[in-house]
């Protein structure tokens, strides 16, 4: 449905108009300023009770957003422009339908976010994409604060080439650093992300680096030779499923690999780091949540006795990230391949990449030390809803041309992410998007006690043992693989 209707160059399009503010009058500049766009506005629409029945330089408002499919076939439109760049997920999701109902493809005006980041010779108008319906309002940034830390300082940033790392340095151009370090084990994402990076900004310092973050030597050479002020540190295993069949690589890698970013950054002098971390270290069902609350502890370990400032921040899903869900369904939608979904009561929380940034940036700037800050993610999201509506923004129908199909939950998998609800004293920060959980003592010499006796079983591959001494330090901790010879005592927390 988000299509642009074919024609010929000499007939226009008869377009009916979403919003009857600054930005549909823009749309209509620039269509009669080019030609080349084909559309005539036959009118608006608006569900502001101020503007019904005025008029935008001669085109009159027709009516609310609920008469679009009533006005469209009335006035026989042949395409509809979403043009309320302000609106919230939530009310693209019901214009959508509207449209929808109304059975003619639509476009959208990007969201101010995008409109301020994109490129001069980018076209106005695109097809609805999922990030539309999840849209929040922007984050209001404290740009004193984040300069503060971030302006012509050098930042370093693990995990680069992931999603949320690429999209953390796209944030960090715009305050101006003096030096972007891309750190990533994997040579070819690493590649792609410093290759954009430098023909899009071309006049900072970014430096490439390969390396694992699991070679002590290797992250002790990176700081010590390049002084970051600051560390992002993204890098990590994320997928489930995955994780579950390979956890000793998990653990090597989410826990003993951050213990190595956190021990050498104190080493260095690092002003402030920040650890990406995620709600699936809430009471975790699965080996990679529990290796990220580790990961958690030995950072806020590291406050209690540091003059780096360490922080961290949680949150759910990315939207489009190669974590995530929708890659899968797009691929499977594409191929015309059944969706899978492995339970039809599954909800997530859901971000765009460019809010989770922006809120990664911002809390780091909040920072204190010792702090677990939550972003506001929302309500949660069904998985089955998202895939309707991807199918339906593809123009297709549910059901009917893409069959969704429910496979079963996989290890370590669980119907909800309990992102708020186990914490007690949530407390609101300056930013109204992040809420910070109360910092936790750290009992030091526990904590690297059992670290060195989980070494063991992660040298030898040794799965029931990891598990066994991974359970020692996660409270609440519930492997998939459960085994009785593990056993099911109190476990407390650090």
């Amino acid at each position: 449905m988000g299509s642009v209707t074919k024609n010929s160059k000499n007939k226009k399009i008869a377009a009916l108009v979403v919003g009857a503010g600054a930005a549909g009058k823009l749309v209509l500049d620039e269509i009669k300023r080019h030609g080349s766009l084909n559309y005539t506005i036959i009118g608006f629409v608006d569900d502001d009770p101020k503007k019904q029945n005025g008029r935008i330089n001669g085109i009159r408002v027709l009516g609310k957003i609920q008469h679009i499919p009533r006005i469209v076939k009335a006035k026989k439109i042949k395409e509809i422009v979403i043009a309320i760049p302000s609106a919230s997920g939530l009310q693209n999701r019901r214009i959508v339908n509207k449209c929808e109902e109304a059975k003619v493809p639509f476009r959208i005006i990007p969201g101010i976010y995008e409109l301020l980041k994109r490129d001069t010779d980018a076209g106005l108008l695109r097809s609805v994409e999922l990030e539309d319906l999840i849209r929040r309002k922007p984050v209001d940034f404290d740009l004193n604060s984040i300069q503060s830390y971030l302006t012509q300082r050098i930042v370093l940033v693990s995990g680069a080439g992931g999603s949320i790392g690429r999209e953390l340095c796209h944030q960090i151009f715009k305050f101006n650093p003096a030096q972007l370090i891309l750190l990533d084990h994997e040579e070819n994402s690493l590649n792609d992300v410093f290759t954009e990076f430098k023909n899009k900004f071309p006049k900072f310092d970014i430096v490439p680096i390969t390396g694992n973050i699991c070679e002590r030597n290797k992250i002790k050479t990176i700081i010590s030779s390049f002084k970051p002020d600051v560390v992002f540190h993204s890098a990590a295993y994320k997928h489930v499923p995955m994780m579950e069949l390979n956890v000793a690589e998990c653990i090597k890698n989410n826990v003993f690999g951050t213990l190595s970013m956190v021990e050498e950054a104190k080493k260095g002098n690092v002003k402030r780091f920040v650890l990406i971390s995620t709600d699936k270290a809430i009471k975790p069902t699965s080996i990679m949540g529990a290796s990220k609350r580790i990961a958690e502890i030995i950072v806020q370990e590291a406050s209690q006795n540091s003059r780096t400032n360490f922080s961290i921040v949680r949150f759910g899903n990315v939207l489009i990230s190669r974590g995530s869900v929708v890659p899968l369904f797009e691929k499977q939608i594409k191929e015309r391949q059944p969706i899978t979904i492995t339970h039809s009561k599954m909800t997530r929380y859901f971000m765009t990449l460019s809010e989770a940034a922006q809120l990664v940036i911002q809390a780091g700037a909040l920072s204190r030390g010792g702090e677990i800050f939550v972003l506001d993610m929302g309500k949660p999201v069904k998985i089955v809803d998202l895939a309707k509506e991807m199918i339906k923004l593809s123009g297709l129908t549910p059901h009917k041309d893409i069959p969704i199909i429910y496979t079963g939950m996989r290890p370590g998998e669980r119907l909800n992410e309990p992102l708020y609800s186990f914490l007690k004293g949530l407390q609101l920060s300056q930013q109204k998007r992040i809420f910070i959980a109360p910092s936790l003592s750290v009992n030091s010499k526990r904590l690297f006690s059992s670290l060195n006796k989980l070494k063991i079983p992660v040298f030898l591959e040794d799965k029931e043992r990891i598990l066994r001494e991974v359970k020692n330090i996660v409270p609440g901790y519930k492997p998939a693989f459960y085994d009785k010879k593990i056993g099911d005592a109190k476990w407390e927390a650090f």
